[in-house]
């Protein structure tokens, strides 16, 4: 059996949306996705993308992605890859597909003077864990994961957050 890891084409865009949604089908969140082929297409294969994607295909039928983008640590002051999405589909793992790509994107990181790769993973998900750790990753526990979308983001945006309780003021009732 072949593996190859190569880079994603504008034309994978639709088995790149299939990846996001088995791996949100993975995570407990199917209804989650909103991403679309044209989104993808333009955020991806526009003229400067804002995401980067390695396909895993074993002899010839696509296996798996990973999914990533350019940080900066200004401690370090170098450049990192942020790897958004590590996916391998059921029926191909434990055939070290999951390590191939992974080693792909640290060769990436390397090749092109970034110091680090970060990612996220699911507390639940121990056989995530425990392949990560084989491969001497640090977990970050004291680090908390921060979050603002939706209207929250939009409000604090716009100069309205102001209806956002300050930590010192505690939480606030609705207006009805």
């Amino acid at each position: 059996m072949t593996v190859t890891i190569r880079t994603a084409a504008a034309a994978d865009v639709g088995q790149v949306l299939a990846f996001i949604r088995a791996l949100a089908a993975f995570e407990r969140a199917p209804d989650a996705v909103t991403a679309t082929e044209e989104g993808l297409l333009r955020d991806g294969f526009g003229p400067v993308p804002f995401y980067h994607c390695l396909i895993a295909e074993q002899d010839g039928q696509p296996a798996g992605f990973a999914f990533y983008f350019f940080n900066y640590s200004t401690w370090m002051g170098r450049p990192g890859i942020y790897l958004e999405d590590l996916f391998v589909q059921p029926e191909f793992r434990g055939q070290g597909i999951g390590k191939a790509l992974l080693r792909r994107v640290a060769a990436i990181a390397v090749e092109r003077g970034c110091r680090r790769i970060q990612w996220e993973v699911l507390d639940w998900n121990t056989t995530a864990i425990e392949f990560y750790r084989a491969m001497g990753a640090e977990f970050l526990d004291e680090w908390r994961n921060v979050r603002l979308d939706g209207e929250a983001l939009l409000r604090l945006a716009s100069g309205s957050e102001s209806a956002v309780p300050s930590p010192q003021e505690g939480p606030q009732e609705a207006a009805p």
